[in-house]
């Protein structure tokens, strides 16, 4: 198990073995993780180092990407991590993160997209347009701009995963995650998925290209506002089904990393993070609270089409 350095960070130890995960499983790989100065980003980071690779953190917060950075070399060894300051919004932002990671590491494998502002919440009615174009610009423009950074170079080389920080694509209680923040994802999940067709089989091109919803994550004293402003706010993912409350960051880093490992068969689809642990057989600390998967999977065409397959239509 891995020894927390003393830090500002609220942050556990990982110790991952347990769950059959091998300390260098992803060894001789490069990931670059938006949005990893905090929560699920940054156990994503923690963990992908604990399993070998090494990991460019990015976000706009410079004290704690600094200490990140600090701390995921400490965990690991020096020159395991490096921080770059970056507003995925802006592209020359972006060629410079894209030019430390190639100057730091010389090739970037995996490229992480889960930058975004859970501020940027609110409804339709009530909410200015200022916060959807601000959702619109963090998830749709920066996936853009840094798949077309990234992407080529591993088009080139046949070898990498790129991977989108999902969740519902429209509000819908009693689930977290208003209209503005939701509109935001929905844009960049469509542009992920679209990507995997873009790139072709894995066969060909050696590119995997998912979507996985990371619900649920957050450390214990994570609260947000509810979605309608008005209701009493709401420990992030409370009650988790299979975990006593919110799943821990690097419980969700775990399954990230499965899900890289097994990158090949997720080329294409969309994953939820409670299918990911149901795979890599996690020991839920709480399995009493499990809940049978009743959703089927989407066939792409189904997926193209799912705007008219919404609500009960003609038979509701």
């Amino acid at each position: 198990m891995s020894t927390v350095v003393e830090t500002f960070l609220n942050i556990d130890p990982i110790d991952l073995e347990y769950v059959n995960l091998k300390k260098d499983s992803l060894k001789g790989e490069v990931a670059v993780v938006t949005g990893s100065t905090s929560n699920v980003g940054l156990g994503f980071a923690r963990v992908i180092a604990w399993a070998g690779g090494k990991v460019v953190v990015t976000g706009t917060n410079e004290v704690a990407g600094a200490e990140i950075e600090r701390v995921i070399n400490a965990e690991n060894e020096p020159g395991t991590a490096i921080f770059v300051k970056c507003d995925v919004t802006e592209a020359s932002e972006v060629r410079n993160l894209a030019q430390r990671a190639f100057d730091a590491f010389g090739k970037v494998d995996i490229l992480i997209n889960n930058a975004m502002n859970l501020d940027l919440n609110g409804p339709v009615l009530g909410t200015p347009v200022s916060d959807l174009e601000r959702s619109f610009a963090i998830s749709g423009r920066g996936v853009m701009l840094t798949v077309q950074e990234f992407v080529p170079g591993m088009l080139e080389r046949k070898h990498g995963v790129v991977t989108y920080s999902t969740t519902q694509f429209h509000y819908h209680p009693p689930m977290i995650g208003g209209a503005m923040y939701c509109a935001g994802k929905a844009t960049a999940t469509s542009l992920t998925m679209s990507l995997a067709n873009e790139v072709g089989p894995y066969k060909e091109n050696g590119i995997s290209v998912f979507c996985m919803i990371p619900a649920g994550i957050a450390p214990p004293d994570r609260v947000v506002v509810s979605a309608d402003g008005k209701s009493p706010p709401k420990v992030l993912g409370a009650g988790f089904p299979g975990f006593n409350g919110n799943v821990p960051p690097e419980a969700g880093g775990a399954a990230m990393v499965y899900c890289i490992l097994n990158a090949e068969k997720l080329h294409g689809s969309g994953i939820s993070i409670s299918d990911a642990f149901d795979a890599m057989g996690f020991p839920y600390p709480n399995p009493g609270t499990l809940r049978p998967n009743n959703m089927h999977r989407l066939t792409d065409n189904e997926l193209t089409l799912v705007f008219r397959s919404m609500g009960p239509g003609f038979t509701g």
